[in-house]
């Protein structure tokens, strides 16, 4: 992209969690299109494939068990005015969305996206192209929270929800609260990109200091807390049945 059209970069570092909330809500207000019969597939594919760049999110049944882990029930695809929410609890993993998945001629967009890419991989398998981590392009803007709604207010200063993270994704049906949050994840990650793009990055030299800068500055707040904890007393309530402190691990 040359140097025309391109904003300057304005982009905070950082953003509190507290600041996020306090932020007006923003939400996929497109049309949302759940694909859960074979015969959709094709056209669904079909529109996604004519996208110069597209954004991608997959969602799982929760897990509360240590090491249990559910494959991924639904894959969400999304331009600016619409998203597809494959159910692959209901139709697998079909070779024409593996295909998408292949096309090096659409810029598929993605947030922490091999852990994403190797879970549709193990439904079929499919050589990965054009695909994008947010993660790991947002630092040369100078952004260095890594998480999607950090991001997002950031960009835009608005917050997404996250309120159906943890809903159940292999459900019959999908609730519309499930299929909005959905949308609205894949949409978020293709506007952010979008407007990254529109941005202008930092010196590689100014985006490295910024980036070591805040690495020592996470050092020695790890140091203040475990200092702090250090100098704190001991809990009495902590002390066993017989009112004696347990004696410390060597």
């Amino acid at each position: 992209m040359g140097s025309e059209g391109v904003k300057e970069n304005q982009y905070i570092h950082r953003i509190s969690k507290e600041l996020v909330q306090w932020m007006p809500l923003a939400k996929f207000e497109g049309d949302v299109i759940v694909v859960d019969r074979e015969e959709q597939v094709d056209e669904a594919v079909a529109y996604l494939s004519q996208q110069r760049v597209i954004g991608v999110d997959t969602e799982s049944r929760p897990s509360f068990k240590r090491g249990v882990h559910y494959p991924t029930a639904l894959v969400q695809i999304s331009t600016e005015e619409r998203c597809y929410l494959f159910r692959l609890t209901h139709i697998g993993m079909p070779q024409a969305l593996a295909d998408l998945f292949a096309n090096s001629s659409v810029r598929k967009v993605g947030l922490a996206f091999r852990d994403d890419i190797n879970g549709l991989r193990r439904r079929r398998d499919f050589r990965p192209r054009n695909c994008i981590d947010l993660q790991s392009i947002v630092g040369k803007y100078g952004i260095l929270d890594l998480g999607l709604q950090k991001m997002f207010a950031i960009c835009f200063g608005k917050k997404i929800s996250k309120s159906q993270q943890l809903t159940n994704w292999e459900n019959s049906h999908l609730t519309p609260e499930q299929a909005r949050y959905a949308s609205t994840d894949a949409w978020a990650t293709l506007l952010i990109y979008l407007d990254l793009m529109a941005t202008r990055p930092l010196p590689p030299k100014e985006a490295e200091a910024l980036r070591l800068a805040d690495l020592e500055q996470q050092r020695l707040h790890q140091q203040e807390v475990i200092a702090q904890r250090e100098k704190t007393p001991p809990d009495p309530l902590s002390k066993g049945e017989t009112g004696v402190a347990p004696e410390p691990d060597m």
